[in-house]
């Protein structure tokens, strides 16, 4: 059994960044969609970039963005993933491949056919979230983890995770989870108590 990675999303600040990647985070998240409450400038991010060591995976969320705005974030912010949250076609998804980074497509999952659109895509892993009519992620919802059955992508479980759940969610054998809401204070702050917690709790999952 592969050992689960951990991705803390809607970092804005660099003690957060600390803090996630000394409890054992695998990857952390920047936002740059504006209307999120975790939004973060590109100049913004790059200066947390700058000041965490290089073996850190830092990931872009994009949602309907331009590529070559993607592009100047990947660059100025050294990031390894671009994850695409918003209506992007395999296509759009296909072109940023080349780009030595990795990309994730974000599914908002609502039945099983909404998973089953990952085979629609071709890229290095799949997100899947809650299904939000007014949201692109971040709302703490979670859908029906039971939908999810062996797919040969590489799937990141997001939506709802929190420390009381995390473990239930790491066994359900997926590459990744994916926590925002689960361990915030408030919108872009995380509570680092609550981050404490949910690596305990997965602690004997992770060798």
């Amino acid at each position: 059994m592969q050992i689960v990675k951990v991705k803390i999303c809607g970092i804005t600040c660099l003690d957060d960044a600390r803090q996630a990647m000394e409890l054992g985070a695998d990857l952390l998240g920047f936002n740059f969609y504006q209307k999120s409450p975790r939004y973060l400038s590109i100049t913004q991010a790059a200066e947390i970039a700058d000041q965490l060591p290089a073996y850190v995976q830092l990931a872009g969320i994009f949602v309907n963005a331009e590529q070559d705005y993607i592009r100047q974030a990947v660059r100025a912010c050294h990031l390894e993933w671009v994850q695409l949250h918003g209506d992007e076609d395999p296509a759009f998804c296909e072109s940023l491949r080349s780009d030595s980074v990795k990309v994730i497509k974000a599914l908002r999952v609502k039945d099983r056919e909404d998973i089953n659109r990952a085979q629609l895509y071709t890229t290095d892993a799949i997100l899947l979230d809650a299904y939000h009519p007014e949201s692109y992620g971040g709302t703490g919802l979670a859908f029906d983890w039971e939908l999810i059955d062996h797919s040969p992508s590489r799937i990141f479980l997001a939506g709802g995770i929190n420390p009381d759940n995390a473990a239930q969610a790491a066994e359900l054998g997926v590459y990744g989870i994916d926590i925002c809401s689960g361990v915030e204070a408030s919108p872009g702050k995380k509570d680092h108590e609550k981050l404490k917690t949910l690596f305990e709790n997965i602690r004997h999952l992770r060798g």
